[in-house]
């Protein structure tokens, strides 16, 4: 009987992609208007002065200026403070 048994381990072991998430542009650096600061799934960081945080709770700057994290009520902010 010709039965072909094995590679059953690697029917499941599929990886998917990394999703680049994370903070781009980190406190005392400069960004610009349109700028990514931060990819995260959920809200890690809340939008503070000078940013907006997209649908897929990613957080951009809408001004141009320094990056400054701060936190407030145990909720961590990051701001873009202009200069």
């Amino acid at each position: 009987m010709a039965h072909k048994k094995g590679g059953g381990a690697t029917t499941k072991n599929r990886d998917s992609a990394g999703k680049r998430l994370g903070v781009k542009i980190y406190g005392g650096q400069f960004a610009k208007s349109g700028n990514i600061i931060a990819r995260q799934r959920g809200t890690r960081f809340y939008a503070g002065e000078g940013t907006k945080i997209a649908k897929d709770h990613t957080i951009f700057a809408i001004r141009e200026g320094l990056v400054k994290f701060r936190q407030k009520f145990g909720k961590k902010f990051i701001d873009v403070a202009q200069e």
